[in-house]
């Protein structure tokens, strides 16, 4: 497979907020590709695919964990933040993918969970040891476990306390994830430089960002409940001055699973800024939700929802990625419904979530693969792909935990679907074969020979979204509409006079969740007599009224976007 890349000058361009506009794509380092056929997908593989994702309009690549790990929690678990597991590569490896995907003028983000370590690490391993040594007290040790009562459990379904009890220093340790990644305790002066340091030896070979993993959870309290704390944020904020003052253009990512207005505290303010970007974990489950009940109401009410954020700071978007579809964030009744229309087998389910894919969860209809990707790419932030969803890549439910959505990636209909030349029994996982994902049918090559594939289709959203500023930049406007089932914003973007010669955009996105053909008047007060353009192929639609009201009729789950005001920069042209 050969691909055309658009040619430019090597090394990347100079935009500070380049996060705001970029299109991002996590690739699992294991599951992506295998280069010298272990079974298990390596760095020089994915700097084999680097021509892809520039060919697809990926501006910047986030590496879930690749370091040395028991993989006890998918590479979650770390013994040592400074090397890189031997199966993926070495060092030098990983140097060469940062220079050659800046080559391509494309970033590099990297996770880090610097929240906990695994078991295994030599911090741990000393520290239950030698209670008395350098490392007695980079952990949280109790003689019992009544401490932290307030704390919530995140793991229900595997984990009965955040204390498990260490028979080697016969004293309990905290953990808010699993009990063999105990918590670092940040209360220790050397826990927090060690943090710094970690951060600075990535920054220095290059990385342009590091998502900071179970960001919420860094200290506790007894007056709080672990997420959150004052002191978690004071953390924060010294360790983005640091990254500010020692390296320009490269940002921190939150990884925050809570309501938005406690997300967006992790942004801090315009005077004592904390993190360049956070997920924004709320709105995912509402696009699921909206999709079946056919009714937008509480995405809608989500959308509008008035945050201040610093100048600057961008949202992270996204559908799916390497955890189970979370359900936290919505009530009981909500969840239940959830469960019904998308997880109806129990091994879909895992914690408090689902852990499927994108193609399966909406059943491999081609119409809601469309829209909610449509929906993604219009909306505040930055959105984030998963590997393999640009394709309709299915899952296996029957391996454990959230290995079900972690398969190889499927670039051919040959054996291994092209992922690694290894006996295919010695992969690290198989393959999907199941009848409707089978590797034969969705593979990169055969959509890339088919011009109405959705791998096309996603790669002509992200280069429509890339030519319009207002998508990455804009502010968002929800609008009234007469029915229930539609969605309607828009973006708006006053242009930046910079030397990228951003102008003025205004463009209405209209979403349906019927399950049938709908018309529905919007509300377009700040518009009236304003005419409309459809932004993919340029044609005129209805102008909106005097009166301020534009009506349209959309297809079962379909969507616009159109341009609001004269035809120049429709088409997908900038």
């Amino acid at each position: 497979m050969s691909f055309t890349a658009p040619i430019q000058l090597p090394g990347l361009t100079l935009d500070p907020q380049w996060y705001r506009r970029s299109v991002f794509y996590e690739v699992m380092v294991r599951s992506f590709v295998d280069s010298n056929g272990d079974g298990a997908g390596d760095l020089q593989g994915l700097i084999g695919k680097l021509d892809y994702l520039q060919w697809l309009g990926i501006d910047a690549l986030w590496l879930p964990p690749f370091y040395n790990s028991p993989l006890k929690d998918g590479g979650y678990d770390v013994s040592d933040f400074r090397s890189i597991l031997p199966e993926f590569g070495t060092l030098d490896e990983f140097k060469d993918l940062v220079t050659k995907a800046h080559e391509r003028n494309m970033r590099i983000v990297i996770d880090y969970p610097l929240n906990h370590t695994s078991d295994q690490h030599d911090w741990f391993q000393q520290s239950r040891s030698d209670p008395t040594g350098p490392f007695g007290d980079y952990y949280v040790w109790r003689d019992n476990d009544e401490e932290y009562a307030n704390i919530r459990i995140i793991f229900v379904d595997t984990e009965e306390s955040n204390w498990t009890f260490d028979s080697v220093r016969r004293q309990f340790f905290f953990h808010r994830f699993f009990s063999h990644q105990p918590d670092l305790n940040f209360e220790n002066a050397g826990v927090r430089e060690a943090v710094f340091d970690t951060v600075r030896y990535w920054m220095d070979l290059g990385v342009d960002g590091i998502r900071l993993d179970a960001i919420p959870y860094l200290f506790e309290s007894e007056a709080g409940n672990g997420e959150g704390e004052p002191e978690t944020h004071d953390f924060i904020k010294e360790l983005r001055e640091m990254v500010d003052r020692n390296y320009p253009g490269r940002i921190l990512i939150a990884e925050a699973n809570q309501w938005p207005r406690e997300v967006a505290a992790f942004f801090g303010t315009d005077e004592e800024p904390e993190c360049h970007m956070a997920f924004d974990f709320p709105v995912m489950p509402r696009i699921f939700y909206a999709l079946r009940s056919q009714h937008a109401g509480e995405l809608i009410s989500v959308l509008s929802e008035t945050l201040d954020i610093p100048k600057g700071a961008g949202w992270g978007v996204f559908l799916r990625n390497h955890d189970e579809l979370t359900l936290e964030m919505v009530s009981e009744e909500y969840r239940q419904a959830m469960y019904g229309w998308y997880a109806y087998d129990p091994r879909m389910r895992s914690n408090i979530g689902i852990r499927r894919r994108l193609a399966p969860l909406l059943d491999n209809s081609r119409a809601e693969l469309e829209l909610v990707h449509a929906l993604l790419f219009s909306l505040p932030g930055s959105p984030f792909l998963y590997y393999g969803d640009e394709i309709g890549m299915g899952d296996n439910i029957w391996l454990p935990d959230r290995d079900s959505s972690r398969t190889p990636m499927q670039w051919t209909p040959d054996r291994n679907a092209g992922f690694s030349t290894a006996d295919p029994g010695k992969l690290f996982l198989p393959v999907v074969q199941s009848l409707v994902y089978h590797y034969n049918l969705i593979n990169v090559e055969s959509q890339l020979a088919q011009s109405r594939s959705l791998l096309h289709w996603v790669r002509n959203v992200i280069h429509v979204r890339k030519a319009h500023p207002t998508f990455g930049l804009g502010e968002i406007t929800v609008l009234p509409t007469s029915h229930e089932s539609v969605l309607a914003f828009v973006r708006s973007y006053a242009g930046s006079g910079t030397q990228f010669g951003d102008s003025p955009e205004n463009v209405l996105c209209v979403f349906s969740f019927a399950h049938n053909p709908v018309s529905a008047t919007i509300d377009l007060a700040d518009f009236a007599g304003s005419s409309t353009w459809d932004l993919f192929g340029g044609a005129e639609f209805p102008t909106v009224s005097e009166e301020g009201v534009l009506t349209v009729t959309l297809g079962t789950q379909s969507f616009y976007w159109l341009h609001l005001g004269t035809p120049s920069g429709v088409g997908g042209r900038p």
